[in-house]
């Protein structure tokens, strides 16, 4: 049980938003983790891509104190993932804000995650068995460390065989070049819905 489910007081744990296609992504992403900001306050971050370049921002706190105009405007890219956190794994801090970034062998990946993976402790301590290096206490990282030893090029095949390794419930946005990659666990525990803007 959650200290705020202790309390008698209602709490979700995440929520995650994804833009591809249009040339405000960031802003977009903005304003949808604004709607799901109910999904946590401890911290909020956005991902885009553009030119090549992979840019994070990540704050402490609300998205509206987390996030103003030059912020936004410094995630231009026609793609964008973003992350509000309520914290269930990991401390509460900055280094386990989201999206995580991650360079693997194919290249820059952005990684932003809801819920819980079950059997995340015992894939991270194989991981570190295996020389992998963590930054973060969060499940998030977990899974990205399997995604860059999944032995594939492609990062879409790299997430498959890294989800097919975690047990529990999940929805996850990542963002690879102009991409962005989504998906939940087999039995649609955690929220994830698709949509289009404009046609």
């Amino acid at each position: 049980m959650l200290p705020s489910e202790a309390a008698g007081v209602i709490q979700d744990a995440c929520g995650v938003c994804a833009v591809v296609g249009h040339p405000e992504a960031a802003n977009l992403v903005y304003l949808g983790l604004h709607a799901l900001q109910h999904r946590g306050q401890e911290s909020a971050g956005i991902a885009s891509r553009h030119d090549g370049q992979l840019r994070v921002q990540k704050r402490m706190g609300l998205v509206a104190d987390a996030f103003n105009r030059e912020v936004l405007e410094g995630l231009p890219g026609d793609a964008a993932i973003g992350h509000v956190r309520y914290s269930t794994t990991g401390s509460s801090s900055i280094r386990n804000a989201q999206p995580v970034a991650v360079h693997v062998h194919f290249g820059p990946l952005a990684l932003a995650h809801n819920g819980n993976i079950t059997n995340a402790a015992e894939l991270r301590a194989e991981l570190e068995r295996a020389g992998s290096i963590f930054q973060a206490t969060t499940d998030t990282e977990v899974i990205a460390h399997l995604a860059a030893r999944a032995g594939t090029e492609d990062p879409v095949d790299a997430l498959i065989a890294a989800l097919t390794r975690v047990e529990g419930a999940y929805s996850l946005v990542a963002l690879y070049k102009d991409t962005v990659i989504a998906a939940r666990d087999p039995h649609g525990v955690r929220p994830l819905v698709l949509g289009t803007l404009n046609g």
